[in-house]
Order: C-alpha cells, then sequence, then structure tokens
C-alpha cells in the first residue's frame, strides 16, 4: 500500500500543469529536436542528437516523478473544513515572535510546495511539526539554529 501524501489543492493544480505543460509542448518539442538531429548524419559524433535525448531523458523521468506524487496525493481543500482556530495541515498561521515583536505567516504544506520565500513550509518541517495542533492563543517555542524562538499563535486561516 502507498503511502498517502498531502498536498494543498494549489500544490495538486500547479503539479498538473507542469504534467500538462511537459506532455503537450516539451515532450513533442523534444521528439522534433532528436529527429531533426537524426538528420544531420553520424549519431556517435551529433552533440545536438545527444542533447535532445539527455532532455528527453529528463522530461520523461519527471513525467514519472510528477504522476507518482499525484497517484499518492491526499488533496486536502482546508477551505472546506470548519475553522476551529487549530494549526492543521493547509493552514496558514499568524505568529508573533514573543521577544522582538515581529509577526510572520507561515502556509503549512506538502513538501513539494514548501517554498520559504513565498511564506510556505513543509508540513515535515520543524517550524510545522512544533505548530500542529496548537491553537490561537498558544505560545509554542521552536528550536532553531540560533537557538529557542517563542512565538504566539496570533491567528490561524482557511485561505
Amino acid at each position: 500500500m502507498t503511502t498517502r501524501v498531502p498536498m494543498t489543492v494549489n500544490g495538486e493544480a500547479n503539479l498538473r500543469d507542469e504534467l500538462k505543460q511537459l506532455k503537450s509542448v516539451e515532450r513533442p518539442r523534444v521528439i522534433a529536436s532528436i529527429a531533426e538531429a537524426r538528420e544531420h548524419g553520424d549519431l556517435k559524433e551529433n552533440a545536438e542528437y545527444h542533447a535532445a535525448r539527455d532532455q528527453q531523458s529528463f522530461i520523461e523521468g519527471r513525467i514519472q516523478e510528477i504522476e507518482a506524487k499525484l497517484s499518492a496525493a491526499q488533496i486536502i481543500d482546508v477551505t472546506a473544513l470548519e475553522n476551529t482556530g487549530k494549526v492543521i495541515f493547509g493552514v496558514t498561521v499568524y505568529l508573533l515572535n514573543i521577544d522582538t515583536e515581529e509577526q510572520v505567516s507561515y502556509q503549512i504544506c506538502g513538501e513539494d510546495e514548501a517554498d520559504i520565500k513565498a511564506g510556505r513550509i513543509s508540513v515535515s518541517s520543524p517550524i510545522a511539526r512544533a505548530l500542529i495542533g496548537k491553537s490561537t492563543g498558544d505560545v509554542v517555542a521552536i528550536r532553531v539554529p540560533s537557538g529557542t524562538v517563542e512565538y504566539e499563535v496570533e491567528e490561524v486561516q482557511h485561505v
């Protein structure tokens, strides 16, 4: 049995868009490049042919990888769930650093969707693991490379 991997609705849509692009645009373009390179003669010393074959191999591998991720995905639409103020997968959580009074926000998402610069953290990251199950008003101590930081959960949004 395959392990189900949590994924947000946006994460699924992004993977499906990439898959469609690879299958309908990239794959046919590379196949045409290979056919064109074949017409140039000797394949052993044909750099264009080898580059196109390498690119084809990469595209086919990525297609398989995306299809595998989508087949194992458990899509969670957090907007369809009641907001109880509890931190769960898919929510956006607003935190207040108790020491510096700096505010930060993170969306807790799947591994493939994580992008710290965009405010999306993986559900398996130390920050997310510390936050899961906490509620609005709770104070959470999170271990970071520079020590331990205390945050107050200010708000939990289902967006």
